[in-house]
């Protein structure tokens, strides 16, 4: 691999790194805003936008750079796509953030309004799935990001489970139903962020091995991940 092309490899993948540090960091502000009510938390959220769609951009441009001057084959060029779309989904995961955070705002105005314990739940499982599919980006650890893969419908059956439970709040509580509404929101935005981790986790997967896995995620198998038919 020529040296530049190498130098400009490992300068994107620092980026990306950096960048979901601050997703991470975005995640665990927006979840802390609405399970303590705190709408300061949620503005700092909010303002940090700005900052990730710029980075965003920078790192696209500096991909799309990439290409055209090195052109790249097999595993390099595997590489620099895989970053375009974990960049991509790393900037949804932060406009997913300052909604939550928009809701935690609204459900703040509704003190007697008590969020579902499950929906607590949820937020541990998808903090923990995207910091366990960017270690294994940084890893490029494919059995890792495979058992991410699979906790998605862990995480589907939970935010059914809060939404049967908000609608009952809604049935009996009518004066409950704004809030009910807002956390409604709240726990579907927390859904799309761990899909989005796995979508990262199919990308790694494709880094790794040149084999497109989405959809195909088998708890059957030793890797957890199905190899195309």
């Amino acid at each position: 691999m020529p040296l530049h092309l190498q130098r400009d490899l490992d300068h994107l993948h620092h980026e990306v790194l950096s960048l979901s540090g601050v997703v991470e960091e975005m995640l665990e502000k927006a979840t802390r805003a609405l399970f303590e009510r705190n709408p300061h938390i949620a503005d700092e959220v909010i303002d940090i936008d700005i900052i990730v769609d710029e980075r965003e951009v920078q790192i696209e441009e500096e991909c799309l750079k990439a290409l055209a001057l090195h052109q790249p084959v097999a595993v390099d060029l595997r590489r620099i796509a895989t970053v375009l779309k974990v960049n991509n989904d790393l900037e949804r995961m932060a406009d997913l953030t300052v909604n939550l955070a928009e809701r935690a705002k609204s459900v703040i105005e509704y003190p007697t309004f008590v969020i579902p314990t499950r929906l607590a739940r949820m937020v541990e499982m998808t903090k923990g799935m995207v910091s366990d599919v960017l270690d294994s980006f940084v890893n490029m650890d494919c059995a890792a990001a495979a058992r991410v893969g699979a906790m998605d419908a862990q995480v589907d059956r939970m935010n059914r489970e809060v939404i049967e439970e908000l609608q009952k709040v809604m049935r009996d509580r009518p004066d409950q139903v704004v809030p009910a509404l807002h956390c409604f929101s709240a726990s579907r935005h927390i859904e799309r962020i761990s899909d989005h981790a796995v979508n990262i986790a199919d990308d790694v997967i494709y880094m790794v091995e040149g084999v497109i896995v989405r959809h195909r995620y088998s708890g059957g198998s030793d890797t957890g991940y199905m190899t195309r038919e």
